[in-house]
């Protein structure tokens, strides 16, 4: 599962990062603010490249909320949560199915948090790309799905898949990853004439060949009224502060 994620640059060193591997700019009328740490429960933005306009970098609601529940979004999401989409079942899940089918997306992130069990406690685990330089951590984008709330207005979920022997490790209960793409499968992944099988492939090799690393930060992770959103919550935490 991937429920809570980061996002830390600027537009415009986002934009440059990007133009390496695809050719975007940010919608005029998105919010976006870098964040260290947007948990999915609030269902705030997350940054998304949609099929119809690949050139354009879109805010999108977390929590994709499917054609019949967009009447009443909060009800669904009451009862519903679809901040993660398993990629195996997504043909047959009437949440995702259409949107499986023609509206995916890439979903922006330079972290993501996953839970570490040890001595029965759940320990957050910062994971993200290191770069060359080793001073920040590289974009990559997970796939994912999306549909319109209205308007003006989308949403979105991170699909994920079986955890690979790092993040076994890493998220070493429910033994899942988010499915964050090689750079190789982008453009396909937002054709729309990709057929149910080509999906599924792509789902199924596409996990990034790029190294990821992950380290445990502040016990103040799971605590409640708690502003997260700071840099400190990405720092590594020594072990034995944490139980």
């Amino acid at each position: 599962m991937c429920y809570s994620t980061a996002l830390r640059k600027e537009r415009e060193k986002i934009e440059k990062e990007l133009r390496q591997q695809i050719s975007v700019k940010f919608d005029a009328k998105s919010t976006y603010q870098p964040y260290y740490h947007l948990n999915g429960f609030t269902h705030g933005n997350l940054q998304i490249i949609k099929m119809d306009t690949p050139e354009i970098i879109s805010d999108a609601s977390w929590g994709l909320i499917p054609d019949w529940a967009i009447h009443n979004p909060e009800a669904f999401r009451k009862k519903s949560n679809t901040l993660n989409a398993r990629s195996e079942s997504i043909f047959e899940k009437p949440s995702y199915r259409d949107s499986a089918e023609n509206k995916r997306c890439l979903i922006l992130a330079d972290g993501f948090f996953e839970p570490h069990h040890e001595n029965s406690k759940a320990i957050a685990y910062f994971c993200y790309q290191p770069s060359e330089s080793n001073l920040e951590s590289n974009i990559f984008l997970f796939a994912g799905l999306y549909n319109e709330i209205d308007d003006t207005t989308l949403s979105a979920t991170i699909l994920t898949t079986k955890a690979n022997d790092f993040f076994m490790e890493v998220h070493n209960k429910g033994k899942r990853m988010p499915l964050v793409l090689d750079p190789h499968y982008f453009e396909d992944w937002l054709d729309d004439g990709m057929s149910d099988q080509e999906i599924n492939e792509i789902m199924a090799k596409g996990f990034t060949k790029k190294e990821f690393k992950a380290h445990p930060v502040s016990r103040d992770f799971y605590k409640k009224n708690i502003d997260t959103n700071k840099p400190y919550i990405i720092e590594e935490a020594q072990k034995d502060t944490l139980f």
